[in-house]
């Protein structure tokens, strides 16, 4: 694990105004800019946008480099850009055995990583686990902690896999590092990074889905992340593909996780692991083939149907079960065409590559987020 000053040491993020947080913001989401496009696209007058960003290069966050022609007229423009390096936020995602931590800077740039087993999933050990790992990193100015499971105002109101109720988890990490600490659902957390630091950036409309151990999916309307009046993410794994089709741990029969999770996929084959289940479908095994074929259609009905309800101008597919779009995505076509109303060349279906440490990522954004909009 990384070495360095214990994360009481960070320095606090500066008061400032709405408004101010709305033009860094701008420039953090969609790049350098010069003050005239900036003033244009929040409506602000230049002597307003000029005592803003006199303030925001005044506290570090705001760092004025170089110039850019961005019209075919005019002469070129100076350029404010986001000073990375002036905070540090640390993520850190938990899973049923593991705690995934990734260091960024204010772009959600990932300066430093590290992973650890759970010492245990027991609350008081999981918060002592992430203090420790909080205090092995300079600087920190935020935390962000996700986590499968529903979360509200800080409280893990149900984690299944940890077997946590109603844990104030928030209030615990603040207690034990004394660092502003956000909690978060972690597909809900990565919603929001793709949406501000990742391929959604700029969109007003996306899902993201996830598959693996389980499906998740995360939604944007309107330029916000759709967030549930009872703290519930959107769900989406019990849509129905086949009223013949096999039963689910819930009793539903035919539902799309009865043929996505990564568990529905080893007991059908046999496999130990994920890899040498992919492994055989590659290789042309007809029972793998199948059974990753199944899952592809399930996966394109789900793609189809969310679509019909948001009509998002992208569509994320991401998750540790990935591999299955490698295997079947002419399976995953045929199910967003059975689904999907409108022309399917309307589905522009993003499929990024998946590493674990983006769990993590994204908890550092969750905490850059609810820094930036004074949440925390």
């Amino acid at each position: 694990m990384p070495s360095g000053t214990d994360a009481r040491t960070t320095p606090s993020w500066p008061d400032l105004p709405e408004v101010a947080r709305d033009v860094l913001l701008e420039v953090l989401i969609h790049g350098a800019m010069p003050r005239a496009e900036i003033a244009a696209r929040l409506h602000l007058s230049r002597p307003t946008l000029t005592r803003l960003t006199r303030t925001l290069v005044q506290h570090g966050l705001l760092v004025e480099g170089g110039t850019e022609l961005r019209s075919s007229t005019g002469r070129p423009s100076e350029m404010l850009h986001v000073r990375g390096e002036a905070h540090r936020f640390l993520g850190v995602k938990l899973t049923a055995d593991r705690l995934f931590a990734a260091v960024t800077d204010l772009t959600a740039t990932v300066v430093e990583t590290t992973d650890e087993p759970l010492r245990s999933t027991d609350p008081a050990d999981v918060v002592a686990q992430i203090a420790d790992v909080a205090a092995a990193f300079r600087d920190v100015t935020a935390i962000g902690v996700t986590l499968g499971g529903i979360v509200r105002d800080g409280v893990v109101v149900e984690a299944e896999f940890l077997h946590w109720t109603d844990v104030p988890l928030r209030e615990r990490v603040v207690a034990a590092t004394g660092v502003p600490t956000a909690v978060d659902n972690d597909v809900q957390a990565l919603t929001s990074a793709e949406h501000w630091f990742g391929a959604g950036a700029g969109l007003t409309s996306m899902v993201l889905i996830t598959v693996g151990a389980g499906v998740g999916c995360g939604l944007v309307v309107g330029g916000r992340l759709v967030e549930g009046a009872h703290g519930l993410p959107p769900r989406i794994a019990h849509i129905l593909v086949d009223p013949s089709g096999p039963v689910c741990g819930y009793g539903h029969r035919g539902c799309a996780s009865s043929y996505l999770m990564t568990h529905v996929i080893l007991r059908e084959l046999g496999e130990p692991t994920y890899e040498e289940a992919v492994d055989r479908a590659l290789a042309g095994d007809p029972d793998a083939k199948r059974v990753f074929d199944d899952a592809g259609y399930a996966l394109g009905v789900l793609i189809g149907t969310v679509a019909n309800l948001v009509d998002p101008q992208k569509v994320l597919l991401t998750g540790d079960g990935l591999p299955l779009y490698e295997v079947s995505a002419e399976r995953v076509a045929d199910g967003i065409r059975a689904s999907y109303e409108a022309d399917t060349s309307l589905v522009d279906l993003d499929v990024r590559q998946w590493d674990f440490r983006e769990w993590a990522r994204s908890g550092a954004a969750l905490a850059i987020r609810t820094t930036l909009t004074g949440v925390i």
